[in-house]
């Protein structure tokens, strides 16, 4: 990692809600948030929102955007795509597939998700394909291949705001890789109570940060369950500015700009007496950094102050209060904009704009 500075030359810009429960249905009693994004070849653009079932049973349902004058404003539901079936995604006392980030590997020919399955441990990083944004292969929990740097197995940690990069990058041993985001959570007292928080070696710092993993492009393109196994690990950006006091997490897929990747993450404030509970006093803002596009563990710049913070009624009443947290991207004629789950509850979108330096 480098040394950053705090210019990242984007904006956001709230437009509106562009989703919220539908009464009566009850696969979203507890809300609808932190969208996945897909736009087929034929142009119609996807979210693939999370879908919230009383006591918080998560699925992920599948709805057309609706775009007017250019600015997305409202969607049409075409059902669930994944529910919690499986053996892994569901616990004895609570059951999901959340939080799905959704990007398009145009070297792969195909759509991965990357989701939180909550299963009989908690909360786990589970990995699914498509070439439709309907029909979702999966290809079950991501592994981390065991790394001697870290004198620790990555696989024993909760892990959770998983995204991959769109485009193939340079792994730091020099080969063609496939890169990953992830957001390990130290705390195995979570799992079982009295072993406490554990840290890699070279680790100091115990807050949530963002890390980056490989995948080789060969391996991926020999057999796409490849992907599912996770190396070289390293750290790429902890909490560093005041809105990001508590921890920070990746946002949706890395966007390639003029400037390398743009990175919209999460940064948090406040306090979380428990990981998985939803009594919690927090304040969840986005903020962005550009990271090399070369190289994507050099953090060319970040931002000291939040890009968009929860401040709109909906943004700061809900499930959980306060709270903006943004999963997906996509242009619609010309500009970008940046969907994001609003206090648990309802999904609203921001344009992104580029500021002229």
């Amino acid at each position: 990692m480098s040394i950053t500075t705090t210019t990242v030359p984007y904006t956001l810009t709230r437009i509106g809600v562009v989703m919220r429960p539908e009464p009566g249905e009850p696969n979203e009693v507890e809300g609808v948030l932190n969208p996945g994004s897909g736009r087929l070849p034929d142009g119609t653009l996807y979210l693939l929102p999370r879908l919230v079932a009383e006591g918080n049973v998560s699925r992920v349902g599948l709805a057309r955007v609706e775009v007017e004058g250019g600015v997305p404003v409202g969607v049409v539901r075409e059902g669930v795509v994944l529910e919690p079936d499986r053996g892994w995604e569901r616990g004895a006392s609570g059951a999901g597939v959340e939080d799905p980030r959704v990007t398009r590997i145009d070297a792969l020919d195909c759509w991965v998700m990357t989701y939180v399955a909550f299963g009989p441990l908690g909360p786990r990083t589970a990995i699914a394909v498509s070439h439709d944004l309907r029909e979702w292969r999966r290809l079950g929990p991501a592994l981390f291949a065991y790394d001697e740097a870290l004198d620790m197995d990555l696989n024993l940690f909760h892990n959770k705001d998983t995204t991959f990069f769109p485009e193939p990058v340079t792994a730091p041993d020099g080969t063609r890789s496939l890169a990953v985001l992830h957001r390990p959570m130290w705390d195995l007292g979570e799992t079982k109570p009295g072993e406490g928080v554990r840290l890699p070696a070279g680790i100091t710092d115990p807050r949530q940060s963002i890390w980056i993993a490989y995948i080789p492009l060969d391996a991926a393109l020999a057999d796409i369950r490849a992907i599912t196994v996770w190396q070289k690990s390293r750290l790429l950006a902890a909490p560093e500015f005041a809105f990001e006091e508590l921890k920070i997490g990746g946002g949706p897929p890395p966007l390639r700009v003029p400037e390398g990747w743009l990175l919209i993450h999460h940064g948090v404030t406040g306090t979380i007496d428990k990981a998985f509970t939803q009594q919690q006093n927090v304040n969840y803002a986005a903020g962005a950094m550009l990271l090399d596009a070369d190289d994507p563990t050099i953090v060319l710049a970040r931002t000291s102050e939040p890009l968009l913070a929860p401040e709109t009624e909906e943004e700061r009443s809900g499930i959980v209060p306060n709270v903006v947290f943004p999963t997906a991207i996509e242009l619609i004629d010309g500009k970008h904009y940046v969907f994001y789950g609003m206090a648990d509850s309802q999904i609203g979108v921001a344009r992104l704009d580029h500021v002229a330096e």
